[in-house]
């Protein structure tokens, strides 16, 4: 039997049709465009072994459940292994040795040299372009890409509002960097009281009520300083300490763990998955779920000297081996993200300027990253950037003992370059855990991606 639809059913099925659809289908004319709510969460040296669903020891039920909400990448990089470079990829979609300020090292607090540079006008960011389509933005924690002067400051690169720290890291417990003051609303000092990573989520959760309170979109970067170590003070030697500063109670929470400093670095991960948790729960209680893209990622690998764990894969923070540069991301957007799903695609924190702009419709110039927007919402899975090339390179740093890197992967290949030793490669197919150096045997692909590494 034919069934013969009116026109406001035939009108009906084709509207319901078109909302099973993925988003990125829907864009068509600006003014049609679906965008959702960005909600970005950032952790500080966090590493591939230091989230449970990524097979860590460390219990993070939070994170776990996003990635059975959403989707876990396998083959995420950094945009860097080291903070400020990392956060100047991510806003610009750009490589930071393309910055003005050659921001290819950490920014340091105290350093003269360092209060004048950051990032610059013109080195657009994402945040700034959500802002033209009438997002409301907000940053709340680390910021890290400039602090001597106001021009550097998250408020004048996109951000409506900024609650939190501009330097690398700060005093868990008085939220100063060592006993300089660097916690700010907007651009002046605040002096709120509590351990920072509570309070960095109690703020989040003020903005994710405002703004749902006004219905306008919004963006909300939530950077955590957690794990990252603390910037103490030590009195009696008048300088600055590194510490890690757990809350007693999050000690207690992970007594199953012997060593010390892992149990303090769990201390702090347990602690940061819990106000995650809260934010995400808050997200659902206000109705916002269905219509907000969480991504949760790292900005590099972790430092096993405070803690951390890149386990099994080779290097650490500041490396360019897989340890210091392949991170966790997971992606949830309920209806649009397939729920329980796994990538392997390679794919680099670059990536989300493109991601986003494809999605919401602003202009995307040139950009060292591409859309991974097919890859969010498609259920096929495929390999469409497995033979995609990506540059690292990190700067020198006297004062932390650094010395220049350089890195690059086109497909399986990966060319490592490390500070005063000759340069290796490795297929990663076969050795992602870059134990066999092939570069002896491989001199013509050694040759190739070393030039790459001269060209970008």
């Amino acid at each position: 039997m034919v069934r013969i639809f009116g026109v406001h059913s035939l009108t009906t099925l084709l509207l319901m049709l078109a909302l099973s659809q993925p988003t990125w289908n829907l864009m068509g004319e600006d003014s049609a465009r679906i965008r959702p709510n960005l909600v970005v969460i950032f952790s500080d040296d966090q590493g591939m072994a230091d989230v449970g669903c990524y097979g860590s020891e460390i219990p993070t039920p939070a994170l776990d459940q996003l990635a059975r909400e959403g989707m876990r990448f396998t083959q995420f990089y950094a945009a860097s292994s080291i903070c400020t470079p990392s956060r100047y990829g991510l806003f610009t979609g750009r490589y930071a040795h393309r910055s003005v300020d050659q921001l290819t090292g950490a920014l340091m607090f105290l350093a003269e040299e360092d209060l004048d540079r950051g990032i610059r006008s013109g080195e657009t960011t994402y945040v700034e372009r959500l802002g033209q389509l009438g997002y409301h933005t907000s940053l709340v924690g680390k910021w890290h890409l400039g602090h001597g002067r106001k021009i550097f400051w998250p408020t004048k690169h996109g951000f409506d509002s900024f609650f939190g720290h501009t330097g690398g890291c700060i005093d868990f417990f008085r939220l100063d960097y060592g006993n300089q003051p660097d916690w700010y609303r907007g651009e002046h000092l605040d002096r709120p009281a509590g351990y920072a990573t509570d309070v960095i989520t109690d703020e989040a959760i003020e903005q994710l009520e405002s703004c749902s309170a006004s219905g306008q979109p919004f963006y909300l970067h939530l950077s955590y300083n957690a794990p990252h170590f603390g910037k103490g003070w030590d009195a009696a030697k008048n300088r600055t300490e590194n510490v890690m500063q757990p809350k007693a109670s999050d000690l207690e929470r992970v007594r199953g763990i012997s060593d010390p400093l892992r149990k303090a670095f769990a201390a702090k991960v347990i602690g940061m998955d819990e106000g995650i948790g809260r934010v995400l729960s808050k997200i659902d209680q206000l109705g916002l779920r269905e219509n907000t893209l969480v991504v949760f990622m790292t900005d590099h690998g972790g430092d096993p000297d405070f803690g951390g764990s890149n386990l099994p894969y080779r290097g650490s923070k500041a490396t360019l081996y897989e340890g210091g540069l392949r991170v966790p991301c997971i992606v949830r957007w309920p209806g649009r993200v397939r729920a329980a799903s796994v990538s392997n695609e390679v794919a680099c924190a670059v990536d989300w300027f493109a991601t986003f702009g494809a999605m919401m419709g602003y202009p995307v110039n040139a950009t060292d990253g591409v859309d991974l927007s097919p890859v969010l919402f498609d259920a096929v899975a495929t390999q469409r950037f497995a033979e995609r090339t990506l540059v690292w390179k990190t700067g020198a740093h006297q004062e932390l003992g650094r010395k220049s890197w350089q890195a690059v992967r086109k497909g399986p290949w990966k060319w490592v370059k490390p500070p005063e030793k000759k340069a290796a490669l490795f297929n990663l197919e076969t050795d992602p855990f870059e134990t066999k150096d092939l570069s002896s045997q491989e001199f013509k692909k050694a040759a190739q991606l070393a030039a790459l590494a001269e060209e970008s």
